[in-house]
This record gives structure tokens, C-alpha cells and sequence, in this order.
């Protein structure tokens, strides 16, 4: 890149390190210290000059975003559900087809006037922050069995103003015993085969929030064996999955005994999440 360059030339360097055109903009802005100006800001200021200092930080993000680290880990922020984020390689960067997950719980948990909620793998927070921000009277639990997430998970928190309650665990292993009957349990678990070339692109983020065993599917198992005991009857066990998953876990829900087992699309029309309704304690 040159050493000086409008906002317009910048973008089109990006480009050409084969960077997609919102991560430069989001990038651009965040060098810039602009992270609210929008990329509208960007379009109306394309003849602006960067200073030095601009373009070399710009530079460096830019080749840091090709190397494949993601754009969240670069800024600092995520939005997920209208909640501003702080993230980082301590967790996973959150994706929207999570809120697929959000929407179906609170779906499922309108008719409750405050529901009990628990997150499994909570990492930065982003499912069990976005329920409690929607749903101000629920009891939300978020349970992760890495401490560095929590650590993230609450600050995030505490910068929104969110009553999350965070636990360490594995899964609902370990819980207390008071901890629950829930009205709902979610979670976004690892699922992606060890062996998975995927993964190689993936290195930026924590392996242990990605693969899960030979087919993918060892935390999912883990967590539909551990959820009947720690679901009220007629609580829901809510899980997002691979883009291929959706018959396996729907098998899994039902010979584990779940009712009305089923699977929601996320937006591009892919069964991203599959959950059943828990009717009796065994």
C-alpha cells in the first residue's frame, strides 16, 4: 500500500489483498477511530486523506484480516441481537445464524412471565445477553467451562447492565443442585468433525468452542443426556448445529425421549437449530 491515499484508494488496496469490501469498510472506520460513523460516513468522504499513522494501522489490520484472523478480533466489537460486544481469541466470534437460536427461545419462552434460562458454552455472552436484554424479567444462567470466556462473558455483562449469572461447568455438569428446573436450555456447542479441513481456516479462534470428536457431534450428545434432568416438564432443550446436523441431533432429541422434536432455518433456509420440548422428569 502507498504511504498516503484517499479513503476511496485505501478501500480499493483492500480489494485488491482480496479482502470482502464490509470488512475493509469496518476495518477502515475502526483506524480511523470512527467505529459509529457508519459505512455511509465512508462513501460521502472518499476523497479524504488518510494521515500516515491512518494508513499504516489500516495496513496492518488489513494484512492481519487476509492471514484470516476475523474482523471482530481486529476491532474489538461484534454486534449480535442490537448488542454492541467485546470480543476477542478467547472466544468464539459470535455469527448472526446464532440468532436463529435467540429468536426460537424466545419464541418458546413468551407465555412465561420470567423464565429460567440456562447457556451452555456461553463464551462471549452473546445468546445469554441478547435473551436477558430481550426478556428484562428472566433468570438467565450462563455456564462455560473456560474461564477466560467467562471473564470476557462478564465483562460484557457489566458494560450492558445485564443480570447474567455466570457459572463454571461442563455443559450442566458440576452445576449446583439448585441450579434450575430450567424453562429453557440453549447452546451453540462445538460441532465441527476434528478432522474437518474447515478448521484449518478457523485457527484464529478457540479450537475447543469449534471441534467436537470424530463426527462432530460428542458435546450435542453430552448436553441432550445432561438437559432432561435439569428441565422443568415441558422445557425446551434448544441447540444449534452444523449445516448438515439436523437429522442426526433430531435423532438424538428423540431417542432421548424430547417431544415435538424439530429444526428451524436460519436465514439462508439451512436447519441451523434443533430442539424438543421435555414433558416428564426421569
Amino acid at each position: 500500500m502507498n504511504a498516503s491515499c484517499t479513503i476511496a484508494q485505501a478501500l480499493a488496496q483492500a480489494h485488491a489483498l482480496g479482502l470482502a469490501r464490509i470488512d475493509a469498510q469496518m476495518l477502515l472506520l475502526h483506524a480511523l477511530a470512527r467505529p459509529d460513523a457508519g459505512r455511509a460516513w465512508l462513501l460521502a468522504h472518499d476523497t479524504d486523506t488518510l494521515t500516515p499513522a491512518q494508513h499504516a494501522r489500516f495496513t496492518a489490520l488489513c494484512q492481519r484480516r487476509a492471514a484470516g484472523e476475523p474482523v471482530a478480533y481486529l476491532t474489538g466489537t461484534k454486534e449480535f441481537y442490537g448488542l454492541a460486544l467485546q470480543v476477542d481469541a478467547r472466544v468464539l466470534d459470535p455469527r448472526p445464524d446464532t440468532e436463529t437460536l435467540v429468536d426460537w427461545a424466545l419464541q418458546v419462552l413468551a407465555p412465561l412471565p420470567a423464565p429460567r434460562i440456562a447457556d451452555l458454552g456461553t463464551g462471549s455472552g452473546a445468546i445469554a445477553l441478547a435473551l436477558q436484554s430481550q426478556r428484562p424479567t428472566a433468570r438467565v444462567l450462563a455456564v462455560d467451562a473456560s474461564e477466560d470466556a467467562l471473564a470476557v462473558a462478564r465483562a460484557n455483562a457489566r458494560r450492558l447492565g445485564l443480570p447474567v449469572r455466570f457459572a463454571a461447568g461442563d455443559w450442566l455438569a458440576g452445576l449446583a443442585q439448585d441450579e434450575g428446573p430450567f424453562d429453557a436450555i440453549v447452546s451453540n456447542p462445538p460441532y465441527i468433525a476434528a478432522d474437518d479441513p474447515h478448521l484449518r481456516a478457523l485457527t484464529h479462534e478457540p479450537l475447543q468452542a469449534l471441534a467436537s470428536g470424530p463426527d462432530g457431534l460428542d458435546d450435542l450428545r453430552a448436553i441432550i443426556a445432561q438437559a432432561p434432568a435439569r428441565l422443568a416438564p415441558g422445557g425446551w432443550l434448544l441447540l444449534e448445529h452444523g449445516h448438515d446436523q439436523a437429522e442426526a441431533v433430531r435423532a438424538l432429541l428423540a431417542a432421548r425421549g424430547f417431544a415435538q422434536v424439530q429444526s428451524r432455518n436460519d436465514l439462508a433456509g439451512i436447519a441451523r437449530c434443533s430442539g424438543g420440548l421435555w414433558q416428564t422428569v426421569k
